[in-house]
């Protein structure tokens, strides 16, 4: 049985981290029976989620996870693009997944307004004098991340300009398709769902999460995933909104 080792469920979403929920979404998409394990971080093989077990093996990184899927288990949801959309879908998830992913997590560790939402969900079970020492070491390593990363040494107003030019490049290229490349989902939908849902359906808000909303065929492409992915009773806590 496969088992997904990711964050506990919080925010009525299938994961807080974008990574976590595009590998259970691709897990759904390719119909693979799996099983999921609630884990943090410094327990993981790279000391990051999501990672996999499967017939003795672990793998880390949701990369390396989606192609072990393909490689071992047959679940290539890519096998019928051409080359080119190949390569499109190759370039629009690195931009996800490189850069606004990272615009993303400087609302929700930076913006001081956001940070507290933030730090229940991802700190919340850990008793109050643990969780914001941790807490406080933990925002101080993504400080220094994004920073690294270089969306941190500009200001705030520069940060979701370059947020909403990712935003504008995903809703103007998947138009009316009901996927990204067509009428099946890929690789590049389990990834687009993850970032975008952990930007329009939680308590965050800021600028970027206002201009995700008011690009509708975006979240009517997270409706159509979760509705067509994701268990439809209410209480199903990886539903969403």
């Amino acid at each position: 049985m496969i088992t997904l080792h990711q964050f506990a469920r919080v925010w009525e979403i299938p994961n807080l981290s974008p990574f976590c929920s595009k590998v259970e979404t691709y897990l759904r998409m390719a119909g693979l029976p799996y099983r999921v394990v609630s884990a943090v971080p410094p327990r993981a093989p790279l000391g990051k989620l999501p990672y996999l077990t499967d017939d003795g093996r672990t793998v880390a990184d949701s990369r390396l996870i989606v192609d072990y899927l393909k490689e071992h288990h047959g679940a290539d949801l890519d096998r019928h693009l051409s080359a080119s959309e190949r390569a499109v879908s190759h370039a629009l998830q690195r931009m996800i997944e490189e850069h606004l992913h990272w615009v993303m997590m400087w609302s929700r560790w930076i913006q001081p307004h956001n940070w507290q939402a933030n730090k229940d969900a991802i700190f919340g079970r850990f008793p109050p004098l643990v969780r914001d020492v941790i807490a406080w070491q933990a925002r101080r390593q993504i400080r220094k991340e994004i920073w690294g990363q270089g969306l941190g040494r500009h200001s705030e107003s520069e940060v979701f300009h370059l947020g909403r030019q990712d935003l504008l490049a995903l809703s103007d290229f998947l138009g009316e398709k009901p996927f990204f490349l067509g009428d099946e989902p890929t690789t590049l939908d389990a990834i687009a769902f993850g970032l975008i849902t952990n930007v329009i359906w939680c308590p965050v808000e800021s600028p970027l999460k206002q201009d995700a909303l008011g690009h509708r065929n975006l979240v009517a492409f997270c409706e159509r995933v979760r509705d067509r992915y994701y268990a439809p009773e209410p209480g199903d806590p990886a539903r969403g909104k």
